[in-house]
């Protein structure tokens, strides 16, 4: 069965059709543009009508394009920008119409139970024991933490995300050091005083994990965070870019989601491999669980 997910998020809206083989998902198509949701709505206090229209059309041709290569089965879905819209009921209203489908604004929890399940039945191998999943966005950023087996045990949800501290702290290109050194303390007070479980393994998903996997490969601990700091405030926006092939929207707010990474591995108390999954992932592995027990899916049109 081919499904699809839409993910609008705080910086980008994307879209996942994939389907079950072999017991994991073979993804037939991805495709994602940077809609800075999370953006318009902080120099508002609510989306622009600009804004939505914008969104709108975005997600209308990632459902048309997921309905030409056959899904069956389409969930769209709005997090943290959206969620804490004033206006977030008219946006998600406006966006189903012009998708022909409804939009879901997941709750915290609920967006961290789908990032769980992508992240831990993604990762190709058995996991045993509790394991804990950080999903950094553009806007907040999550900590969950379960077992495979009985499921999520606990969602923490921060208000803190890559996009909002890049837009407030990151203006230089490169960033300077007393840019970096003031985000980085920012970050120290902000989670001043938190304190999480600690899984016995841990695992980074989001648009900066997986964008890091490129500058220093596919664990995340202090010395491979740091040498991705250096590398991000050493030469300028476009030329990592081009040297990682990354976008260069992404190498932007990179260092927001290195650093806001660093320190939810310092709360875990250990080092983050990067899933091969996330939300999106999870969203179709939901879908695929409904269908075969029956319940009723999202239908494209």
């Amino acid at each position: 069965m081919l499904c699809a997910a839409v993910d609008i998020g705080s910086n980008t809206t994307r879209v996942l059709v994939a389907e079950p083989q072999d017991g994991q998902l073979r993804k037939v198509m991805e495709q994602r543009a940077y809609t800075r949701v999370e953006k318009d709505d902080k120099r508002r206090g609510k989306i622009s009508a600009e804004k939505v229209a914008e969104i709108a059309e975005v997600v209308a041709t990632q459902v048309r394009l997921a309905e030409e290569l056959g899904a069956e089965a389409i969930r769209i879905v709005a997090t943290a920008a959206i969620r804490e819209s004033k206006n977030a009921p008219a946006v998600a209203e406006e966006i189903a119409e012009a998708a022909g489908s409804p939009v879901e604004i997941l709750s915290e929890h609920e967006e961290g139970r789908l990032a769980f399940i992508g992240a831990t039945k993604t990762l190709g191998h058995p996991v045993a024991g509790e394991v804990g999943v950080v999903d950094v966005g553009g806007g907040s950023s999550e900590i969950v933490v379960g077992t495979v087996i009985e499921g999520v045990r606990a969602v923490r949800s921060f208000k803190i995300g890559s996009g909002a501290l890049a837009e407030e702290f990151l203006t230089n290109d490169p960033p300077s050091a007393s840019e970096i050194r003031g985000l980085r303390d920012y970050i120290g007070d902000f989670f001043a005083g938190v304190e999480v479980a600690q899984p016995a393994q841990a695992v980074a998903v989001g648009g900066s994990a997986t964008s890091l996997r490129t500058l220093v490969g596919a664990v995340l601990e202090y010395e491979t965070l740091e040498r991705a700091v250096r590398v991000l405030s050493g030469d300028p926006i476009a030329d990592v870019a081009k040297r990682f092939e990354l976008d260069p929207r992404r190498v932007q707010i990179l260092p927001a989601g290195v650093l806001i990474l660093e320190k939810l591995s310092e709360l875990l108390g250990q080092p983050l491999q990067i899933g091969k999954g996330g939300l999106r992932e999870g969203i179709i592995l939901d879908l695929l669980t409904g269908a075969a027990n029956g319940a009723p899916t999202a239908v494209a049109a």
